[in-house]
């Protein structure tokens, strides 16, 4: 069966803005993030791109992290 390639392709990347903006931080919140290693980049040239899964897994890993480090 032939699968358009339009419906194979992956959700495009993120610019460092976007990904910022879809976390609702600043940028300069979001290059430290990036900079501790808590958000993996994909470099290409001097730009910087995330996948949109790599934003979704960072919000599902900290969902209740202040109530599991308080005991």
């Amino acid at each position: 069966m032939f699968v358009p390639m339009h419906e194979k392709a992956q959700p495009p990347l993120l610019t460092r803005n976007e990904a910022a903006e879809a976390l609702a931080i600043s940028l300069r919140l979001f290059d430290s993030l990036v900079a501790k290693g808590e958000i993996p980049v994909i470099r290409i040239g001097k730009s910087v791109r995330i996948r949109p899964s790599t934003i979704e897994y960072f919000i599902e890993a900290r969902e209740g992290y202040r109530n599991r480090t308080k005991r």
